[in-house]
């Protein structure tokens, strides 16, 4: 459509913005990648241009703040273009940032950090909404559901969920990166969230120096003697170094294998003692085996 029958239709009007004038969105919570999704939208941008022009706000100095796009506008820029198509519209930074990650979410992947401050960032600007009539019909004050019940009604967690990605927000980022990599679970990640920064470096030490994540066990735990005032970096380390029970070797013996084996007047309740019995004995012979080859 032209600038004339847009105005009829009442939608806005969609510029051609200089890359250069157009700055990236305050603590963008999502990061925009270099991958093969990337270059294949570069391809096509290069082919076709972008299908849905990017979101900008204006800026007192005459440049222009992205809210929805950051993908396209830098699909655009590695396509070597110098202008991308743009609906400038006017709106308040709680606006935008609402809008930003309602934009956003309806990415495919969303990382377990991108969510965390993404929610945090939403989060406080509907309570900033909720004290001011004129961007909300009605104050979350006077509405019977709080703030992170109609969050997580709108990106579909719950609110004890909203608050565990929002707790995420406090950890350090080697420990966030940890969760990013599915290397750390939710619950331990909330739980290791609690401590202080210190306290959190000497986990990421304990981890680079054994190889291994805490459990949701060992997290607790940590956070007991923070909450005690007694969590040293021996006693992090003392905690790391326990064995997990998933880190326990198991030796697995088919039952049809091992009772084909076993005389049938020993009951199944005593098959663990006849093995062991079973494999002392054999341990014993090849001892003596070994002991007469070497004469």
């Amino acid at each position: 459509m032209n600038d004339t029958e847009r105005m009829e239709t009442k939608l806005p009007h969609i510029y051609d913005i200089p890359l250069e004038l157009i700055d990236d969105f305050p603590d963008h919570p999502f990061k925009v990648r270099d991958d093969e999704d990337m270059m294949q939208l570069v391809e096509s941008v290069k082919g076709r241009g972008i299908i849905t022009p990017v979101t900008l706000r204006p800026k007192e100095d005459g440049r222009y703040e992205i809210v929805s796009g950051h993908r396209r506008k830098k699909a655009c820029e590695l396509a070597g273009f110098e202008t991308v198509k743009a609906e400038v519209r006017e709106m308040t930074r709680d606006e935008a940032i609402i809008l930003m990650v309602e934009s956003n979410f309806q990415r495919s992947q969303i990382l377990p950090s991108e969510k965390a401050f993404a929610y945090k960032m939403r989060l406080e600007a509907m309570k900033r909404q909720g004290q001011r009539t004129d961007l909300t019909s009605v104050p979350v004050a006077q509405k019977s559901k709080t703030a992170r019940e109609e969050l997580g009604e709108q990106v579909g967690e719950s609110q004890d969920q909203v608050r565990r990605y929002i707790r995420l927000t406090n950890l350090v980022p080697e420990l966030l990166d940890l969760v990013d990599e599915g290397k750390i679970k939710m619950r331990p990640a909330v739980e290791l969230s609690y401590l202080d920064e210190d306290s959190q470096r000497a986990v990421v030490d304990e981890i680079d120096l054994n190889q291994a994540t805490p459990s949701h066990a060992q997290t607790i735990r940590m956070r007991q003697f923070f909450t005690d005032g007694k969590l040293t970096p021996e006693v992090v380390s003392a905690i790391m170094s326990e064995e997990k029970p998933n880190q326990r070797e198991k030796i697995v013996l088919r039952g049809d294998k091992v009772r084909s084996l076993i005389p049938k007047n020993i009951p199944v309740s005593q098959t663990e003692d006849y093995v062991v019995k079973a494999l002392e004995h054999y341990s014993r012979f090849l001892r003596q085996r070994a002991e007469r080859d070497s004469r």
